[in-house]
């Protein structure tokens, strides 16, 4: 049962956002509101192939389970031509196949769903001014002034835009996502517009000493940091600005450690698509956020495809909002790679929405699936191994004895035993950029993705992006080791901070009782094998128990 407050909270969010359907643009009398599916792209992607929906829809493209986590949300749909998916393979089989049914080439087939989460987009200078006798805050745009009203706190949200905020925000041009009301915009996203990109400056590539890590953990990882873009490698060598505006990106973002969330501490992975905007936007860009989708977050996340602006800076969701972020963008020539990533992404989201595999924190989270699908797509990315692979297998048995709990064991042995690029989001982005920075820029690829990033490949920006101030406290660089996280987190697990979450249940109904089964992970192995060797153990012991008790039940023969 989730709390009253919470249910409310999510009640006013659903009536306010989700049953608002644009109203047309001739209708409208600010020329600075927009339908969100205005004429331009999404991704990759014209807004034209898509029409907005909610969840509840029934002539939708999108699997009946992914629809089911967006009932009350606005949504954007594939109108046709949407990537499909094999429902009876697994995920990463699946794009496997697809891989050689296509030959490696994309068929231009946009996702079948997206999480826009508004109706409306709005451009503007906001101000701060007294509105009806208090603070308040206007968007002048258009030529028209209009006020701006805050969607609501989630009430399990620790955190809310305060006065810093709207001083961050205030005299800026800002582009936000929100509802069109009786004369005001209701935001639901504000995005300072001024981080548009318009040129890639001359390269500065890394110096003595200095790595993609330390470019992350600068100044602590940035979150009071300017805004900076810098370019760490360009083909050309030219000394001129280099022109983004329509160029295709495959980017990764790392999400910095959170500064009240002792869950946190290793940071969120993911990677979006795109291209950049006439004067150098991205905020359009398409993010794959992969998130757990077995509880109803805090702050509202759901695991999805959305923009980058709704990513980034929702108010309540936003992961500006909480922490620093850094981004790597492969600017490219032709859109082919970051199009194969897409649709192969997409696949693996109806996977995921069916629940024919499952977030798990120590063995399939945000870098893992991200990792495992770039891997399959043949960037063959250099691997790390576990954190401590022998450690782990004793780990196991102790934890379970500790704890008396076998999952806490296993737990245990799969965060030690896990690729540690396919666990720690900051060893993923690591290892991309050192990847592209060695072998792809110098023409070293052999598999498809790589080699097609190597024939594309034009320049490699570093972005560092800091916290929107609010009322929560500012984050930090993520841990790249396990051990580190132990040195940062409380060492008494009863003194962590930690934001309870009530779970999802998923619908037995929506069930599809002939997908594949989902692979183990790798502890369940190692139970098995422990239980075996626990096995033998005991077998031994009671034998030789046995033959002790038979040697002394022979008494010896009476002397003469």
């Amino acid at each position: 049962m989730l709390p009253r407050s919470m249910i409310a909270a999510l009640t006013a969010a659903a009536l306010l956002y989700s049953v608002v359907m644009p109203t047309p643009a001739a209708q409208q009398p600010d020329p600075s509101i927009r339908d969100a599916l205005a004429p331009g792209l999404l991704g990759l992607y014209s807004t034209e192939r898509f029409r907005l929906a909610t969840g509840r829809c029934h002539d939708c493209l999108a699997p009946e389970q992914a629809l089911w986590y967006f009932q009350d949300e606005m949504i954007a749909v594939a109108k046709a031509d949407a990537a499909d998916y094999a429902p009876r393979l697994r995920a990463q089989d699946d794009v496997r196949a697809w891989l050689a049914a296509t030959g490696g080439q994309p068929r231009n087939q946009p996702p079948s769903l997206l999480w826009i989460g508004s109706p409306h987009v709005a451009e503007g200078r906001l101000t701060r001014a007294a509105v009806r006798g208090s603070d308040g805050v206007l968007l002048e745009g258009g030529g028209a002034v209009r006020e701006v009203e805050l969607t609501p706190r989630l009430a399990g949200n620790r955190s809310y835009v305060d006065s810093s905020s709207l001083d961050f925000f205030a005299d800026s041009e800002v582009k936000a996502r929100g509802v069109l009301r009786e004369g005001s915009f209701v935001a639901r996203t504000l995005w300072p517009k001024r981080y548009a990109i318009r040129a890639a400056a001359p390269s500065q590539p890394l110096m003595a000493g200095e790595t993609v890590e330390s470019l992350v953990r600068a100044q602590q990882g940035g979150a009071t940091a300017p805004y900076a873009v810098r370019t760490l490698w360009r083909r050309d060598g030219g000394t001129q600005p280099l022109p983004l505006a329509g160029k295709p990106v495959l980017a990764f973002v790392l999400n910095g450690a959170q500064g009240d969330d002792d869950e946190a501490w290793g940071g969120h992975f993911a990677v979006a698509t795109g291209r950049f905007g006439a004067a150098g936007e991205w905020d359009n860009w398409l993010v794959n956020n992969f998130y757990s989708l077995a509880s109803i977050s805090e702050k509202g996340i759901i695991a999805s495809t959305l923009p980058m602006d709704a990513y980034m800076a929702d108010l309540n969701s936003g992961q500006s909002w909480y922490r620093p972020s850094y981004m790597l963008i492969a600017v490219l020539k032709d859109q082919r790679a970051p199009a194969l990533y897409q649709e192969a992404i997409s696949r693996v989201f109806s996977h995921f929405y069916r629940q024919d595999f499952h977030y798990r924190h120590a063995s399939t989270n945000c870098a893992g699936i991200s990792m495992e699908t770039l891997r399959t797509l043949g960037w063959n990315i250099p691997r790390q191994g576990g954190e401590n692979p022998l450690k782990a297998a004793l780990a196991l048995p102790y934890m379970a004895l500790k704890e008396v709990s076998l999952a806490s064991g296993q737990t245990a042995y799969d965060y030690l035993k896990t690729e540690r690029t396919e666990l720690l989001p900051f060893a993923a982005f690591n290892a991309i950029g050192s990847d592209l920075l060695g072998r792809v820029t110098a023409g070293q690829a052999s598999g498809r993705l790589e080699a097609q990033l190597a024939d594309d490949l034009e320049a490699l920006l570093f972005v560092r992006i800091p916290q929107f101030p609010s009322s929560r406290a500012f984050g930090s660089d993520p841990v790249l080791s396990l051990r580190e996280y132990e040195q940062r987190a409380p060492a008494n697990r009863a003194d962590w901070q930690i934001v309870p979450v009530p779970p999802r249940l998923f619908p037995a109904a929506l069930k599809d009782p002939t997908a594949p089964r989902e692979r183990r992970p790798a502890s369940v192995k190692a139970t098995w094998i422990w239980g075996a060797v626990a096995a033998s153990l005991a077998l031994v012991s009671t034998l030789a128990l046995r033959r002790r008790r038979a040697r002394a039940a022979v008494k010896p023969p009476a002397r003469d």
